[in-house]
């Protein structure tokens, strides 16, 4: 096995340990000090570092197996397959967990995980036709702006215990105190805005390949004689 596949299962090896830590509530209450305040006191999220650190390391080694790949030629069928799926399984699953947890809102999850299927078929359909599809800019840069939104929401969270919501502006507040406070889960957050930019990239991304590759959807709607 080539050492740009290591890494890669290495990455896919990581995803569970992140899952853990990253299932951790990110908002730990002081009981104490929120019973005599009206604003809520939150304590230092540990797992959520660690979560963070995980995520951190794991998303360098989708660059460091490419550059190994490329430099020592050691680019394989395996490779291929299983880089693609550790970077899915990977941002898919922060997602999720930030659904869970209140951080994002459900339906940019599953409208980003939808982008990811229909150009994952779009890719086995092309296969069997014989072409590659290569990456477009558009699509680097969805996965660095995932990448990039993922971080600044754990950063936020991670920072909170260090905010003063007494005098802070609403926006710069976590989702949940806004609707606590408010009772409008509408209300415009720092994290509410990494939602939709991560949520319109991944649309442009998904629409620009689509876009560029509809023969192979026309064609595959024909049926061959």
């Amino acid at each position: 096995m080539t050492t740009a596949n290591k890494i890669t299962l290495t990455r896919i090896a990581m995803i569970p340990f992140f899952l853990y830590f990253a299932s951790q509530s990110m908002l730990l209450f002081d009981q104490d000090a929120t019973a005599h305040s009206i604003v809520p006191t939150y304590q230092f999220p540990t797992a959520t570092v660690v979560a963070l650190v995980l995520f951190c390391v794991a998303s360098f080694t989708d660059f460091l197996d490419g550059y190994v790949a490329r430099k020592y030629n050691q680019v394989t069928d395996f490779g291929k397959f299983v880089d693609p799926l550790a970077d899915k399984l990977l941002v898919s699953s922060a997602l999720i967990l930030f659904a869970e947890q209140g951080a994002i809102a459900g339906w940019m999850v599953c409208v980003i995980l939808a982008r990811e299927l229909i150009i994952t078929s779009l890719r086995v359909v092309a296969a069997n036709k014989g072409r590659v599809l290569a990456a477009t800019w558009t699509g680097k840069v969805k996965t660095c702006v995932q990448i990039g939104g993922i971080i600044v929401i754990y950063l936020y969270y991670i920072l909170l215990p260090n905010m003063d919501f007494g005098n802070g502006p609403l926006w710069l507040m976590p989702p949940q105190y806004v609707q606590q406070l408010s009772g409008d889960i509408s209300s415009i957050t720092l994290v509410a805005i990494v939602g939709w930019v991560v949520t319109l990239v991944t649309i442009y991304s998904g629409w620009d390949y689509l876009r560029k590759n509809w023969d192979i959807i026309k064609d595959g709607a024909v049926k061959q004689k």
